[in-house]
């Protein structure tokens, strides 16, 4: 499926001197919503990443950081792509809107924020797509791996999910790109996160990711 891992009344105040007119009146109880406008791209960037250095990153969230090793030798387009994003802010402020602790916590969705001005679709991305790429890396416990549309052999762009379990189903599909490193910065943080269903209009609110710290040796 796409975008997943499968990706009032009227106040009426005491009488003053002057009289407000209705207008005033009008817009002091209505105050303006400006519009949150979802954060796209015309096309997917171009390579920047040099595969010969190893990147990590660091994805600082409400209950902790999560430090990532990403596998840019094995999925080139794939970090190069999460590495643009991640520097770009695009994931600042996102929510981790789907976590089953017997399958993975996912997040990525533009429109599923903390501030919730939008509503959560669980289907949306970066207004481009990906080809998958294949390669040997398993879906392991702590693999991280793009949201995949499997008739169109296609990631969504900018979901990615951290399994929290095996997930050997998954194998040649959902291009894996990274690792959780163990340790204080690790699954610790990730089984931490707030179990929800997205479509669960009673779900606890998501856990944010506060930034992404792309780090290159």
């Amino acid at each position: 499926m796409s975008g997943t891992m499968r990706s009032g009344s009227k106040h009426t105040a005491a009488t003053i001197t002057p009289t407000p007119t209705v207008a005033e009146e009008t817009a002091e109880a209505t105050p303006t919503v400006e519009p949150r406008t979802v954060k796209t791209y015309p096309n997917p960037p171009e390579m920047t990443i040099d595969t010969s250095k190893q990147y990590f990153a660091v994805i600082e969230t409400q209950k902790g950081n999560i430090r990532v090793e990403l596998f840019d030798d094995a999925a080139p387009q794939t970090v190069n792509n999460f590495v643009f994003l991640a520097r770009d802010g695009f994931y600042n402020g996102l929510v981790f809107y789907f976590v089953d602790p017997e399958l993975a916590a996912q997040t990525g969705d533009p429109t599923c924020t903390a501030s919730e001005a939008v509503t959560c679709t669980g289907e949306d991305g970066p207004g481009y797509t990906l080809a998958t790429e294949t390669n040997d890396k398993e879906h392991i416990a702590g693999s991280v791996a793009m949201a995949e549309d499997r008739e169109a052999r296609t990631t969504n762009g900018s979901q990615f999910f951290i399994a929290l379990q095996d997930l050997p189903q998954l194998t040649g599909h959902n291009t894996v790109f990274g690792q959780v490193v163990e340790g204080a910065e690790g699954m610790d943080v990730v089984r931490s996160l707030t179990a929800r269903e997205w479509r669960d209009p009673n779900a606890p609110p998501g856990d944010e990711i506060l930034s992404v710290t792309i780090e290159e040796q």
